[in-house]
């Protein structure tokens, strides 16, 4: 196991800046994902720690090593990718061997190493099986079996689960998780999905646009997004948005929309009145009021899913989600009366799209 030190990372091609100075302190043993939308520079910052593209500028440690000109096989790391990449002619103990066989080991060791991981996968029935007669999930174990033979340093994972369907996904995320519980090794994990990386990550590293936008625990960057991108990228359905003014009365505070509606906040925000701000809530930071104390919202949409209740609704001049554990019977059109919860409220500047702080609870 490693650790792994990026620091001031960039990546260019030709004149195109992609990665603008990205810098991640990864621990030992810690289970790391790379999230952000397509384009963000997530895959190739992957690809330059496994050293399968080049370091434009500053430095990528491993384990206290400078790894900037090493080719990947002197890296210690292995990775896992989005297309299993099985020889089709080989078994399923033949793929998982193909590592060690081309480092010469001995047949003994590669009968041993394969069948510890194929224990720790669950795939020691299926080891004299060819890659066509596995069902996606499997094929992903072995992709998987092929690393853990190699007792690497680093996994990585580049976006392992996309070729899924959406039950085998949650599966496959739970055996992952499983998996670097039991061994411990540094894991490295790129995603788009952020369910998965909420579901997965010790430390999550949200990028955009070839930036660090924030790092931190997954409720950290759900409970205290740094700015507007990551409050709406982190969570789904994702936060609600509703433009305002903050106005200040004595001791009491407010949001007021362009419409005159107020929303209930927390008066210690560090947000002199009248500054123009972004009102973000949760979609699940509402509860079903009475007329009297709620506000006003129009049901466009009610989606139930069993447990919760998922409804689209106008308020201040806003389209917003609402989620209930409740069963709403109500149907489009009709009038709900909601309260927010002003201790779960996150400000952000109009301008800056920064969070603004709460001085005090």
């Amino acid at each position: 196991m490693a650790s792994v030190d990026i620091e001031s990372v960039t990546k260019n091609y030709g004149l195109q800046q992609v990665l603008h100075g990205v810098s991640v302190d990864i621990p030992d043993g810690a289970f790391v994902v790379l999230v952000g939308p397509s384009g963000c520079g997530k895959s190739t910052l992957l690809r330059m720690i496994a050293g399968l593209e080049p370091i434009s500028g500053g430095t990528i440690r491993i384990g206290g090593t400078v790894v900037n000109d090493l080719p990947p096989k002197d890296r210690d790391i292995s990775m896992v990718f989005q297309n299993y990449a099985l020889y089709p002619h080989m078994t399923v103990a033949e793929n998982m061997a193909f590592s060690l066989t081309l480092a010469g080991a001995t047949k003994a060791d590669k009968a041993r190493e394969v069948a510890r991981a194929a224990e720790i996968l669950g795939l020691t029935p299926l080891l004299g099986r060819y890659p066509r007669q596995l069902s996606g999930g499997q094929r992903q174990r072995v992709a998987m079996g092929r690393s853990i033979v190699r007792n690497p340093k680093v996994f990585l994972f580049d976006e392992p689960l996309s070729n899924l369907d959406a039950k085998l996904r949650v599966a496959m995320r739970a055996e992952i998780k499983a998996l670097h519980q039991r061994l411990k090794t540094t894991t490295i994990y790129v995603t788009h999905d952020q369910v998965e990386a909420m579901t997965m990550a010790d430390k999550i590293v949200v990028l955009n646009d070839g930036r660090v936008e924030q790092i931190g625990t997954p409720l950290d960057l759900y409970d205290r997004p740094d700015n507007t991108f990551v409050a709406a990228f982190i969570g789904s359905p994702s936060m609600n948005m509703i433009e305002g003014v903050l106005r200040r009365v004595g001791d009491a505070a407010q949001v007021v929309t362009a419409d005159g509606t107020p929303l209930p906040v927390n008066r210690h925000h560090a947000a002199s009145d009248g500054t123009r701000v972004i009102y973000g809530l949760r979609p699940e930071h509402m509860i079903l009021s009475d007329s009297a104390s709620g506000l006003a919202a129009r049901i466009n949409v009610v989606e139930p899913t069993g447990s919760e209740t998922h409804v689209l609704v106008d308020l201040a001049g806003t389209q917003i989600n609402a989620v209930f554990r409740e069963r709403i019977a109500d149907t489009p059109g009709a009038m709900l009366h909601l309260l927010p919860d002003s201790g779960k409220v996150s400000l952000f500047d109009a301008v800056t799209r920064r969070r603004i702080d709460v001085l005090r609870k």
